[in-house]
């Protein structure tokens, strides 16, 4: 039977037409997610304050509510306790429901005229981060309740927290679908070139051409979109380049360059070079991403979040007055 399910103040309620019904409260929720960090039954329940028995009876009564294991007790031999495959579904479920309720009670508690409360971020690695920044400390001095968290990812993963409202924007630097995203358009992007040692022979050049880089070992994002700029840029497809390596990170990058292991392809200002045995050259011609920051069309926002959007906008607005 089809049904619709919806979170409130106790739980996930079920509608299935004719009656309601309830399948899992919050707080078995908080329950389930103690005892995967934990581990263990035992060790959860006293960090809960409950007992081990009543800790134990609900992670069951949910497990024949759903009609999945969820969890692999310990034998004699061994009291750790570890998810099945649907546990670990329900527990990266469980960890985004309990974050929109905690988001929703925040945002609840500051509406009345004192403006404060949560302004999340997603993005990847980028000195376009500064500018956030800059609004962030230019509004800490008006409203110091307004606390700011930057959760760092690729792409796919800033559209997946947006789409499913666990964060408030997105940086990305790929121009959004205007169908399910609203944005600002960033008022300088972020340049592309190559991390190297010091002591490579392409270091010696001002700035560095894709015929420099075909026979070089390379090494290269994994972030799906920049495959196909990397390409036109190289005019060559990446299959036929000697890619040596692949990153998400570009810190873990440089310790692979550093080590000798080939050349970086990635944005600049990202790793400081200064006094180190590494070095930034940009691609020329040069390759630049426009980055934005996106939030999702028809979205309601807190009073922080349209604060620190509107600060946002008249910021870039300032900055591109200027060019």
């Amino acid at each position: 039977m089809r049904y619709n399910s919806i979170i409130d103040s106790y739980g996930i309620r079920r509608y299935t037409g004719f009656e309601e019904e309830w399948l899992i409260e919050l707080r078995t929720l908080h329950y389930f997610l103690t005892v995967a960090r934990e581990q263990s039954i035992s060790a959860a329940a006293e960090s809960l304050h409950i007992s081990q028995p009543a800790l134990s009876t609900q992670l069951k009564g949910m497990e024949d509510e759903l009609g999945k294991q969820l969890l692999i007790r310990g034998t004699k031999g061994s009291r750790k306790v570890l998810l099945t495959e649907e546990g670990m579904i329900l527990r990266r479920r469980a960890e985004e429901i309990l974050s929109l309720v905690q988001k929703a009670e925040e945002e609840i508690t500051h509406s009345d005229e004192t403006i404060g409360g949560d302004v999340v971020i997603g993005a990847g690695e980028t000195d376009s981060v500064r500018l956030l920044a800059q609004t962030a400390r230019e509004l800490q001095k008006q409203y110091p309740d307004i606390h700011y968290h930057i959760s760092s990812g690729n792409a796919e993963y800033v559209l997946e927290y947006l789409d499913k409202g666990l964060i408030d924007f997105g940086l990305l630097f790929r121009e959004p679908d205007p169908k399910k995203y609203e944005w600002l358009t960033l008022p300088a992007g972020d340049v592309w070139g190559v991390l190297m040692r010091r002591d490579a022979p392409l270091a010696r050049k001002a700035a560095v051409c894709p015929e420099d880089l075909w026979e070089l070992p390379l090494i290269i994002s994994h972030q799906k979109g920049d495959d196909q700029q990397l390409s036109q840029w190289m005019g060559r497809k990446i299959s036929e380049l000697n890619v040596v390596a692949t990153y998400n990170l570009v810190f873990n990058a440089s310790l692979l360059v550093d080590e000798g292991l080939g050349y970086a392809l990635c944005f600049d200002k990202l790793i400081h070079t200064e006094g180190t045995g590494l070095c930034f050259r940009p691609f020329s011609p040069t390759m630049e991403a426009p980055g934005y920051i996106v939030w999702k069309k028809y979205q309601i926002f807190s009073k922080a979040a349209w604060q620190f959007l509107q600060t946002v906008r008249e910021r870039i607005s300032d900055r591109t007055s200027k060019i």
